[in-house]
């Protein structure tokens, strides 16, 4: 049965006292200072509106295009995958957290007291219908190393699907029903709610189908470490194993966000849930109803938030904005003239919070897009017209469903040449890592520098590659890499050469 404290979901537990001033031997004052006094409102504060008595009929409207989501695993599943209930797949949770979430977060094969009928793999997730043709969204991590899949609709039915496209960057996986038929389907919402707005999810925990809660909006904008363009809702709405995948309602029944993960002590709902926001998903779904994946536009800079010393050493206003490290040679930031110490402040008009939501804005645009960037120079406000590139590796990392000779998309990682793109003259650059793939498992991350593969230094994707390929014609089951963090740290780490790690 599934949830999911997903992937790189994970909460620290902390315990706060409050002691009343006596105990502690401090005394409370009665008297308001005058200044005080003046400062407070002269009438109380009025909620603007009441909450409602009943979602009763939020749900009884869209309760038909929710969906459970069952999927047979592929033989290539690990056993660290398979925890029947559409949650992590570990090789996508970062080394430090696995055991965090083999403790608390899954309870073994069939979900707590649960138990799997013997022989069988499989996940349990959630999913929610778009159209009257059948689409249906849900995560990439409850289909990922799907062999099959079956969506159980409301009135009981179980009909076959297939996978028509999932990227694990966002985690959304676009699904088919295979059967032809007019189904009930449910709509996005037109734009983002409010913190404090009354929200409704509907999903399949615990393999209950059909299971309807309520919370409200706690926060916008999380980033939880789950992927490079985080940007979650967080909800107070219990969310369980099972929900992963179905979908978050305002009141007028409009999906706003798709439930992805939950962070947790104990693996069950603390009312700490994220969900991917309804403005990602609909962008990411529509490149992959028309292609089967998804392809992001490409800048070509390495940046970093602009904090308050860099802001007051640059003599801004303000600590926001992202700062350009480096325009790496040859990409469309190089070519439009950008330059280290620019600091990026708006796309297109919209401003730029910080180096995240730079790379969320981008890679939200489609390859060959026209953008205007404003950016600070020396004091100085300039405009840079730049036509984006195509993200290395976005629609060319080999899933592990694939049979590839290309080593570096074996490991899933999308590689050039240090010197090319100004990190020194040794090594391989990381450009992007496949979360699915044994290279992350590992800890290796963008910007991270291959130095060397089996022990023989690289300066060259393709002689990564040969390495890999040396490796395993020696048959050997992982390669030694020696690899240098964007912090400067080197150390050696051991990368499997086979689709499942041990």
């Amino acid at each position: 049965m599934t949830l999911t404290v997903r992937r790189r979901a994970i909460a620290s537990v902390a315990a706060a006292a409050l002691v009343a001033g006596g105990a502690a031997g401090f005394g409370l004052s009665e008297s308001v200072s005058p200044a005080y006094a003046q400062a407070l409102p002269k009438t109380p504060i009025e909620a603007p509106e009441h909450p409602p008595g009943s979602f009763a009929s939020v749900v009884d409207k869209v309760k038909p295009g929710v969906v459970a989501v069952k999927v047979k695993l592929d033989d290539s599943a690990s056993d660290d995958d398979d925890d029947s209930s559409g949650g992590p797949n570990m090789q996508q949770v970062p080394p430090q957290l696995r055991e965090f979430f083999k403790r608390f977060g899954q309870g073994g094969p069939g979900g707590r007291g649960m138990p799997q009928q013997r022989g069988q793999r499989g996940a349990v997730g959630s999913g929610f219908i778009i159209s009257a043709d059948g689409y249906v969204v849900t995560n990439n991590h409850v289909v990922d190393k799907a062999k099959t899949v079956q969506v159980t609709l409301d009135d009981n039915r179980t009909l076959d699907a297939k996978v028509i496209g999932k990227d694990a960057k966002t985690d959304i996986a676009l699904l088919k029903i295979s059967e032809s038929g007019s189904y009930p389907y449910v709509q996005f919402g037109k734009g983002a709610p409010r913190v404090g707005d009354w929200v409704v999810a509907i999903g399949n925990p615990f393999g209950l189908g059909g299971t309807v809660t309520a919370g409200i909006v706690s926060a916008r904008g999380r980033d939880i470490g789950a992927g490079p363009y985080d940007d979650f809702l967080q909800i107070d709405a219990p969310i369980n194993k099972g929900n992963s995948g179905g979908p978050t309602f305002n009141v007028n029944g409009e999906v706003v966000g798709v439930n992805t993960a939950i962070a947790s002590p104990s693996g069950g709902s603390v009312g700490l849930a994220f969900a991917i926001p309804a403005e990602t998903v609909q962008t990411v779904v529509e490149q992959l109803r028309t292609d089967g994946k998804v392809v992001r536009g490409y800048l070509g800079v390495q940046v970093q938030p602009v904090t308050k010393d860099i802001a007051d050493g640059l003599g801004l206003d303000k600590a926001k904005g992202a700062l350009v490290d480096h325009a790496e040679s040859g990409t469309p930031a190089a070519k439009a003239g950008l330059k280290s110490g620019d600091v990026i402040e708006s796309v297109n008009g919209a401003p730029v919070n910080d180096a995240r939501d730079l790379s969320r804005r981008i890679a939200g645009l489609k390859p060959g897009t026209e953008v205007k960037l404003a950016y600070l120079r020396g004091g100085k406000s300039d405009v840079a017209t730049v036509e984006l590139g195509t993200l290395p590796g976005d629609g060319k990392v080999a899933s592990r469903s694939e049979s590839s000779s290309s080593g570096q998309a074996r490991l899933g990682l999308s590689l050039a040449p240090a010197s090319e793109i100004g990190l020194g003259d040794e090594g391989v650059a990381v450009m992007d890592v496949d979360p699915t793939g044994p290279a992350a498992s590992k800890g290796i991350s963008q910007g991270d520098v291959i130095l060397d593969v089996g022990g023989t230094s690289v300066t060259k994707p393709s002689e990564v590659q040969a390495q890999i390929r040396a490796a395993e014609s020696n048959g050997r089951k992982a390669v030694l890499m020696r690899v240098k963090s964007a912090k400067g740290q080197t150390r050696f780490v051991a990368v499997s050469l086979s689709n499942k790690e041990g």
